[in-house]
């Protein structure tokens, strides 16, 4: 079964927050960071001092945010689930292979490298 592309726009903009997530600076706001520890033989990493997000940073992440609430919703009430269900296909199988179909997730930094 071919799946339909705006399911898998769907797919692939609740995958673009995760991905882009990834390169961002870990804080979204100016943090002085700390140092890595060891205490009681359990070692915590520490983090650099970081300038935080710049706004277009902080403004696309808030798109992509609210893109994610609205995309999962999409996708799990798509009517072409209900095909699926009649032709008596595997809808756990049929869901997961969504997420690796080709187009349903963005390029990650390591794709792009």
């Amino acid at each position: 079964m071919a799946f339909s592309s705006d399911l898998i726009d769907h797919q692939r903009q609740a995958a673009e927050l995760h991905a882009f997530q990834k390169t961002l600076p870990w804080s979204r706001v100016p943090h002085e960071g700390w140092p890595e520890e060891t205490e009681r033989d359990r070692e915590s990493s520490g983090r650099d001092a970081t300038d935080g997000w710049e706004p277009w940073q902080a403004a696309e992440y808030d798109r992509l945010f609210e893109a994610l609430r609205s995309a999962p919703a999409a996708v799990q009430t798509h009517g072409w689930w209900d095909r699926c269900k009649r032709e008596g296909a595997d809808l756990v199988k049929i869901r997961q292979a969504l997420k690796c179909a080709p187009g349903a997730a963005p390029l990650g930094q390591a794709d792009a490298e």
